[in-house]
């Protein structure tokens, strides 16, 4: 080995072993992680935001008549030691460059830097590869699917799914955070920009939410932060990834869906780490309004 070679940082291998995250070192009896968040006013999460479905009530289509909202919550050393990682790495191997945004809906449809398949076999491994991702990939999914149908009817009807949704999700966040013993700490929640007038909008009813305006009766310690598309946030994207695989799981629950079967061991559940895969919904999965079928909280 050259002393150029001893001076170039080491190449991420993506191996099933690879994504797994690592023990923090110990210093004087602590880890080095329980150093830094002793002294950090920040939580030891960051959340990540997108959406599937229009959250408008004027029409409602008929072959996707629901509104999703997806959180992604990292830990941050996972999350930047691993999951960017990974990520880049995939780029890198499929386009040769990272400049590239994964979107669901361009993937789905092969539109712009996705018409790169030259057979349906060579977008199912390109799929498997990203699923393979999100799989080993660490992370606690909370969503909320709203049935604009069912919700034409209801008492809500012309409060906006989106503002539903992020109220459900957000008390949720809290609880789990609770679990870790953050909930006295700020978290941030990386939502993406999608124009002035509608963050506005968010931004207005998030911190409404924060400031006591939800179920838990509770100061929420959360702060939002808009992302512009242009940022390649990984978290975002994996976000959008996850939106419409939780949107068929409802809509159309007898569909092969296999994305969604490997998120049914991200959701927040009732259980804890014991009872992963089962016992979400209601918890990291809600559906509103509410389906007979599911269990009072």
């Amino acid at each position: 080995m050259t002393d150029e070679d001893e001076q170039q940082l080491p190449l991420f291998d993506l191996e099933p072993s690879g994504i797994i995250e690592h023990a923090s070192p110990v210093i004087d009896g602590k880890t080095e992680e329980a150093e830094q968040q002793t002294a950090s006013r920040y939580s030891k999460y960051i959340v990540y935001v997108d959406e599937s479905g229009d959250h408008g009530m004027q029409t409602i289509d008929a072959n996707y008549p629901l509104f999703v909202l997806a959180l992604c919550v990292f830990h941050k050393r996972h999350y930047s030691e691993q999951v960017v990682s990974a990520l880049e790495k995939f780029k890198f191997n499929h386009f040769g460059h990272d400049q590239v945004v994964l979107h669901e809906n361009e993937i789905r449809k092969e539109k712009g830097e996705f018409n790169i398949f030259r057979s349906r076999e060579e977008k199912f491994a390109f799929m498997d590869e990203l699923t393979q991702i999100i799989e080993l990939s660490n992370f606690i999914l909370i969503s909320c699917v709203i049935d604009k149908r069912q919700l034409k009817g209801h008492a809500d009807a012309t409060s906006n799914p989106y503002h539903i949704a992020l109220g459900f999700c957000l008390e949720t966040l809290f609880e789990f955070l609770q679990e870790k013993e953050q909930h006295e700490k700020l978290t941030h929640v990386v939502v993406e920009c999608r124009g002035k007038k509608e963050d506005d909008e968010l931004e207005l009813e998030f911190r409404r939410i924060c400031d006591g305006a939800n179920r838990l009766s509770h100061q929420l310690p959360f702060d939002i932060r808009f992302s512009d598309k242009k940022a390649m946030s990984s978290g975002l994207q994996l976000a959008d990834l996850v939106a419409r695989p939780i949107g068929l799981s409802v809509l159309k629950p007898e569909q092969d869906n296999r994305a969604f079967e490997v998120l049914k061991r991200k959701f927040y559940c009732a259980g804890g780490r014991a009872c992963v895969g089962t016992e979400f919904e209601g918890y990291g999965l809600k559906i509103f309004p509410s389906p007979e079928s599911e269990k009072p909280r």
